[in-house]
């Protein structure tokens, strides 16, 4: 049975922040572009570091902070430097603004569900926690985008089905359990480190699928975080107490 806490908290608190999550990041798509949506979104690592110390009572070190930095800039120029990095110049004022503010809405969210995950996951199970975020930013889009005039069209052909499902296998539902098994183990801010990976392993899956460009900025941003996380892993790792003899 599914506790009242649980579900106020994972249910209706975590599915608030994924819904948030999705409508605020495709603001920030269609108002600043992919590349600067992406850039925004990576200052969470920054603001889970900040924030884990006085809700979890997380150590706040010179070095966490400083990963945590180093991989938000080095996502950044991952981004900005491959061939799908976009120049904002002529872009309306008001709809940059508004890409802008979905960017960092959908970065609060992230860093959100990054410290629920890591209070949740321990306490109610990865796949307790998933079920109910899922279901609870389900239920909220559902009430929020038809009444915002966006109700959601299902796709007319079997390969849109196709794709939708992939999406929820691959892009959810596999994602969200390695990630809540990962916040599960270690603290919620080398968590959000490590899980920067992601633009690195997009833009060479970009480069290897695609055939797009990577500029210097984009490898050196690529060479930053790998680096970052590769140093938080072995931080967590010396941290760890090591078993007796």
């Amino acid at each position: 049975m599914v506790e009242r806490r649980a579900l106020v908290l994972v249910g209706l608190g975590g599915g608030a922040l994924v819904a948030l999550f999705e409508v605020a990041y495709q603001f920030a798509i269609a108002g600043a572009g992919v590349a600067s949506a992406a850039a925004l979104l990576y200052t969470a690592p920054t603001l889970v570091a900040l924030l884990a110390r006085p809700l979890l009572k997380e150590s706040l070190t010179p070095f966490r902070l400083a990963l945590a930095v180093v991989v938000g800039v080095g996502a950044v120029f991952a981004v900005q430097g491959g061939s799908h990095g976009a120049h904002l110049a002529g872009v309306a004022t008001p709809r940059l603004a508004l890409g802008v503010t979905g960017g960092l809405l959908a970065a609060v969210s992230y860093a959100g569900t990054t410290l629920l995950a890591r209070y949740a996951v321990p306490r109610y199970g990865v796949f307790r926690v998933l079920l109910l975020e899922v279901a609870g930013g389900t239920v909220l889009l559902g009430i929020v985008l038809p009444a915002a005039g966006r109700t959601p069209v299902p796709p007319p052909t079997a390969g849109g089905w196709l794709y939708i499902g992939a999406l929820v296998v691959a892009t959810v539902l596999l994602a969200n359990l390695f990630f809540f098994a990962g916040a599960k183990r270690i603290e919620a801010a080398p968590t959000a480190v490590a899980a920067t990976i992601e633009p690195v392993v997009g833009t060479l899956l970009a480069l290897a699928l695609l055939s797009q460009r990577l500029t210097a900025l984009g490898w050196l941003g690529l060479a930053m975080v790998v680096g970052g996380v590769a140093a938080g892993y072995v931080e967590e790792a010396r941290a760890r107490p090591q078993p007796g003899p």
